[in-house]
């Protein structure tokens, strides 16, 4: 029998050597989906007949092996995978399914990864706890009436629950690092360019990034090299070696950890202060060099990042008109009515709300005031953090102000929900590469507190380095109960 918390790595390798096989690893997988994801609903598409042959088919596969071969891996469901929905949570693309499929997906296949289905998420990514998603929110495998966060919740339940070891989620204010901070799971947003966005559902398109979400340091860092790299069809995508910049550091480099003291207030949960600073006196105790760094412009982040991202979702969902693809409204007697009606009943309520944020910011009169202000703040938060690390080699804070918060306790409060990312905001609007580990348990029940690292663009090995040394300070003490 399969251990479901086997990490990626010793999987493939017990199939390398032929311990088991793909086929069995698939189909333990399938059961175990089977068996609690109904309670969890992590997933929206299983596509167990898919999985299984593509399993088989490594399995007879002669030759070199890919870093990948025969893992399974789940795919939020705004990632594009031909015979798979793709519907980013939304009754706008119900039934949708793509001809094509996204750049991720090509190295995944080519890394040798089954791909099993797709994860549930926020509508159009939007949300900080999965409850926006049209098909139902995902439940938080260490406590079922809790959020898994959001928007990648589907991923970053399935890979805690023990149903897959890896998944992908994309990232846009935080919804790989927040999802995973509250499951309890490693969650790595990499530099802004690294992978390809080819075939991932836009948000706002400045910000987003597909990442990994897995069990282990070194399960994330396996996922990321599998999936980086230059894609030509990405007019975004980034030229540096997938490798990473600079090289790794000599082990006997000390780390030096920067922590911005001012951002962490009396609003952040006692317990998360606490073990966030265990944490650190921990990666003290085994030799990095922990110092206060000033972010004078993050404060202002959480604002700054709803202007620009509501802005870019105005533009990027006006393709969903009813008229090219997608759902349309029945009984419409003439095109604005036909528009009104389909967008009206296409969308949920959240992205409805961000919708009317960003066309009002974008209008005439008030262009200027809003979303080209925020955008100059952008540049004032990157700057702090290129000053930042001129001295340090990682920024560390907290990944979330609190646990996971009960299913249904911020929906009325949509302020109080947007404040859920107010840590994770500022390593897109930087566009650099950041990471959330697992820092201990707090509560009845017990919940998982993450710990992030942002680090310099396209330096994923340092930020990767920084994670793997809280992972072997502060060791996740359990699994879930699920």
């Amino acid at each position: 029998m399969i251990d479901p918390f086997v990490t990626a790595r010793d999987l493939r390798d017990a199939i390398t050597r032929g311990e088991t096989s793909a086929e069995a690893a698939c189909e333990r997988t399938l059961a175990r989906i089977a068996a609690i994801d109904p309670t969890l609903h992590a997933f929206l598409h299983v596509d167990g007949e898919g999985a299984l042959a593509r399993a088989r088919a490594l399995d007879r596969q002669s030759g070199p092996r890919g870093p990948l071969h025969g893992v399974p891996v789940a795919l939020k469901d705004n990632i594009a995978a031909p015979g798979m929905p793709a519907t980013a949570g939304s009754r706008m693309l119900e039934g949708y399914q793509p001809v094509f499929q996204a750049g991720v997906v090509d190295r995944l296949l080519a890394a040798g990864a089954v791909i099993v289905g797709k994860t549930n998420c926020d509508e159009f990514s939007m949300g900080s706890s999965t409850e926006h998603s049209a098909w139902g929110p995902t439940r938080n495998p260490w406590s079922l009436d809790r959020s898994p966060g959001g928007s990648s919740g589907g991923s970053a339940a399935a890979v805690a629950a023990g149903l897959v070891p890896l998944a992908l989620g994309s990232d846009t204010g935080g919804s790989i690092r927040q999802p995973a901070a509250f499951c309890g799971i490693v969650g790595a947003k990499p530099t802004y360019g690294r992978v390809s966005r080819y075939g991932l559902i836009a948000f706002a398109s400045s910000l987003d990034q597909i990442g990994p979400l897995a069990r282990t340091v070194d399960d994330a860092e396996l996922l990321l090299d599998a999936i980086a790299g230059h894609d030509p069809r990405d007019a975004t995508s980034g030229d540096a070696d997938t490798s990473g910049a600079p090289p790794q550091p000599n082990a006997e480099d000390r780390l030096r950890v920067g922590v911005p003291r001012h951002l962490i207030g009396d609003d952040v949960d006692a317990e998360v202060r606490r073990a966030f600073d265990t944490a650190l006196d921990a990666l003290a105790g085994a030799g990095a060099d922990v110092r206060e760094v000033t972010l004078p412009h993050s404060p202002l982040g959480v604002a700054v990042y709803y202007l620009v991202a509501t802005a870019e979702a105005s533009s990027n969902l006006a393709r969903y008109d009813g008229v090219r693809y997608g759902f349309r409204a029945p009984g419409a007697d003439a095109l604005a009515a036909m528009y009104d009606t389909t967008r009206s009943g296409g969308f949920g309520a959240e992205v409805k709300r961000r919708l009317m944020l960003g066309t009002y910011v974008l209008s005439a009169g008030y262009y200027d005031a809003y979303y080209l202000k925020a955008q100059q703040v952008r540049t004032l938060i990157r700057e702090d953090f290129d000053r930042a690390f001129e001295t340090v080699d990682v920024v560390a804070m907290p990944t979330t102000p609190t646990p996971a918060f009960a299913l249904g306790e911020r929906l009325e409060d949509p302020l109080q929900m947007y404040l859920a990312d107010v840590f994770t905001v500022t390593a897109p609007l930087a566009g650099l590469p950041a990471i959330s580990v697992p820092c201990g348990l707090v509560g009845q029940p017990a919940l998982p507190v993450g710990l992030q690292f942002i680090g310099r663009a396209w330096n994923e090995r340092t930020v990767f380095r920084a994670a793997r040394a809280c992972e072997t300070v502060a060791p996740p003490s359990a699994h879930p109960a699920v």
